[in-house]
């Protein structure tokens, strides 16, 4: 399984548990720590833990296991490192005070289907 296939997986599982605002960047040749970064959220901390929780198992039953999982205690920024794909499962409180996704200024936008994107009034410009 590659990477873009691990961070779609993650995604349907993290749209099944009802989280928002999932964004997909294509860091390739930007970061040293992964080639794509799933970042979403959810409204609270027990939310944060189901979506990270079926993302784990979801990949697990696709013979993918996590490197590290950060965060679960808590349940405010739960990251789940895949090696070559991050995943960021923020309290929807505290998502916008990091904005991770500005990491990357140049970053692209991997488009999600319809179902997983944001939607267009929150889609980051130079979507792809």
């Amino acid at each position: 399984m590659n990477s873009l296939d691990i961070a779609r997986q993650a995604a349907a599982a993290a749209l099944d548990k009802k989280a928002g605002r999932l964004v997909l960047q294509d860091l390739r040749g930007q970061s040293d720590l992964c080639d794509f970064q799933l970042v979403c959220s959810g409204e609270n901390d027990r939310q944060t833990r189901a979506i990270a929780d079926a993302i784990e198992d979801q990949l697990k039953k696709a013979g993918t296991r996590p490197v590290a999982v950060e965060g679960k205690q808590t349940g405010n920024w739960i990251l789940v490192d895949f090696g070559s794909v991050l995943i960021h499962v923020f309290l929807d409180s505290l998502r916008d005070f990091y904005a991770i996704e500005t990491l990357f200024p140049k970053a692209k936008f991997v488009q999600l289907n319809s179902a997983t994107a944001a939607s267009d009034s929150e889609q980051p410009k130079g979507t792809v």
